[in-house]
């Protein structure tokens, strides 16, 4: 018997590493100018969070449930509690 790994992958891609130029080559190329401007637009005070977000992104491109997960996140049927709904119950927004 074995346990499915910490990260939750359960196949044997490793994560895209959080560089820049590693989220830009696993976008597809429709997103990935989109990737570069915002990038660039970036203050460094941002930039991580953006690189961050896009990264996130690119993981899901990749994963083969990406635009089943995308499409339930997008018409709100996906499990779970939005994280803006989260922050409003702490008083955080």
């Amino acid at each position: 018997m074995s346990a499915a790994p910490l990260h939750g992958r359960h196949d044997d891609q490793q994560p895209i590493p959080r560089t820049q130029d590693a989220v830009a080559v696993a976008l597809p190329p429709a997103q990935r100018m989109e990737f570069y401007r915002e990038m660039g637009e970036a203050e460094d005070s941002t930039i991580g969070g953006v690189l961050r977000r896009w990264w996130l992104r690119a993981q899901l491109y990749r994963d083969p449930e990406g635009d089943r997960i995308h499409a339930a996140i997008q018409s709100g049927t996906a499990p779970g509690t939005p994280a803006s709904t989260v922050l409003r119950r702490l008083g955080a927004l």
